[in-house]
Parts: structure tokens; C-alpha cells; sequence
């Protein structure tokens, strides 16, 4: 029995299944996880869902900006962007299905000294914390009252956290962090519209990492959506991000042993960006 991780698949199906052939995952044995964005940008991202759907008791993924984005998407609250590719997935007969499972996924896991996230952590948050707002997001998104939650995600997708703020926007704002953070300025607060390598950001800000309160409590972070850092692996942060959609390669990593395998994208992708969105 392995426990592999994957960076971001992008419903680059054709090459996610590849690499799993590399690495030989079993369904029946190997337990597999995702760091969101499954969907959106590549050309597969319903066959992606389904597949995971299809492997539930073995495939777990928490949920990245793009996943969120197709939720909110589905319940009306945000529009089309230049670029996606989620319409086979919104006009699907099993939409409702799979709509369902991805709502239901976490926004980040801890198991053993591991925490499992999209984007990361706001630097001031312990273990604790994050697990709380990871826990009350998850049930309040799971609930009949859910698509309420991913509006408000949607509205303050741009809105960093803070303690200060009233409790929905506070829960709101948290999942923001953890689906989309990389930069974090002199107040701890995230500097969500930058996307480039940390060498070229302002002047006074630093990757969220660098600070993390959760590696002073031994957890190591994996995480994804940052394909202009790419692979990246330090002592208590891996990033799996290796931009495949961009014309880079799908990334896994076993936990057991942090062997690390990689893909070259093969799905044909219509339109690349040099620079991703966030």
C-alpha cells in the first residue's frame, strides 16, 4: 500500500492517467491524493470528476480556486472566464452527481504530519485554527444551504483574511487563503492578485511559507496552484504545482518515501498561458 500525492491535474485526463500508470497506482490498494484544481483550463476536466467520483473510497482531493469556481459557476453566481473549459462538465446529465462530490470535498486535510491544501496557510494560523475553519467550511458547503457559502467565497475571492472580520466573511475569506494564497506582505495578509515566481514580487512581501506558524508545530505543507514556482520540495513545505496545463508535467509524490514522479502534459491544450491566472 502506497499514499501518493498529485498536483494540479487541470482535466488534463490523458496525462493524469499516464502518470498513474508510471507509478503504478492501485485502486484496490494505494490510497491517492489530490491538491485541487481538477478541473478547468485543460480539456477533460468532466472526465476527470468522473473518474474521481468513480474512486471514491480511494481517491481523496481538497478543493482548489478553479473547483470553486466551477461551483460557483453552477449555482449562477459567477460568470464564464476567458479560458475555461467547464461547459461539458455545467451540461452534463450527471452534473447534479458530480457537482455534489466536489462539494463535498475538504479544503484541507492533516493526517499523520501532513496538511493537504490548494494554495496554503495564513501564516499566523496553528494547526488548530486552520483545521476549524477547514471542518466548518466543509459542513456549511456539504449543507442544502451550501451554494450560499460558495457565493460568499466567490464575492471575497480577491478580500484577504483577517480576524477583525464578521464570522461568514471570515469563513469566506479563509477558504480564500487556502485556494489561493502565495504571497503574503509585511502584515501577514495575502497578496491575492500576484501570480508570478517569488523573485519578481513587491517589494516587502514573501511566499506564505516562509512564516508558516503549522512547521513550529512539525507539520509539513503540501500544496499546489503556484505553477510559476513549481516543483518545489524544502523541509517542511512541497509544492506540486508544475504547471502541466501550462505546457509543463503532472507531478506526484509518494508520502511514504517522497519519491517523486513526473509527466510531461499530453493532452492537447488549445490555448496556454505563459503567465497562469490565479
Amino acid at each position: 500500500m502506497a499514499t501518493w500525492v498529485i498536483g494540479d491535474i487541470h482535466g488534463c485526463w490523458r496525462t493524469l492517467q499516464r502518470l498513474l500508470e508510471t507509478i503504478e497506482w492501485n485502486a484496490v490498494r494505494d490510497q491517492l491524493w489530490l491538491v485541487g484544481d481538477l478541473v478547468n483550463r485543460g480539456p477533460f476536466s468532466l472526465e476527470v470528476l468522473r473518474w474521481a467520483a468513480d474512486h471514491d473510497d480511494r481517491v481523496s482531493a481538497v478543493l482548489g480556486n478553479h473547483d470553486l469556481h466551477l461551483l460557483a459557476r453552477a449555482c449562477g453566481v459567477a460568470r464564464a472566464r476567458k479560458g475555461d473549459t467547464l461547459d461539458a462538465v455545467l451540461s452534463a446529465p450527471d452534473r447534479d452527481d458530480l457537482l455534489e462530490w466536489l462539494q463535498r470535498r475538504p479544503m484541507m486535510y492533516k493526517f499523520g504530519p501532513f496538511v493537504i491544501v490548494h494554495a496554503g496557510l495564513a501564516p499566523e494560523w496553528n494547526i488548530e485554527l486552520a483545521q476549524g475553519y477547514a471542518e466548518v467550511i466543509q459542513a456549511e458547503c456539504a449543507d442544502r444551504d451550501g451554494p450560499a457559502l460558495v457565493a460568499a467565497i466567490h464575492a471575497n475571492r480577491k478580500n484577504p483574511w483577517h480576524v477583525d472580520l464578521p464570522r461568514d466573511e471570515q469563513l469566506a475569506a479563509a477558504a480564500v487563503v487556502m485556494s489561493r494564497i502565495r504571497m503574503v506582505g509585511p502584515d501577514g495578509r495575502a497578496i491575492l492578485g500576484f501570480t508570478g515566481p517569488p523573485g519578481t514580487a513587491p517589494e516587502g512581501t514573501n511566499p506564505w511559507f516562509e512564516t508558516a506558524a503549522v512547521f513550529r508545530q512539525g507539520y509539513t505543507v503540501v500544496f499546489g496552484h503556484w505553477a510559476m514556482l513549481g516543483f518545489y520540495r524544502a523541509r517542511d513545505v512541497i509544492c506540486l504545482d508544475s504547471g502541466c496545463v501550462y505546457g509543463g508535467r503532472l507531478t506526484a509524490m509518494r508520502l511514504d518515501d517522497g519519491r517523486v514522479v513526473q509527466q510531461a502534459v499530453i493532452d492537447e491544450i488549445e490555448r496556454r498561458e505563459t503567465c497562469p491566472s490565479s
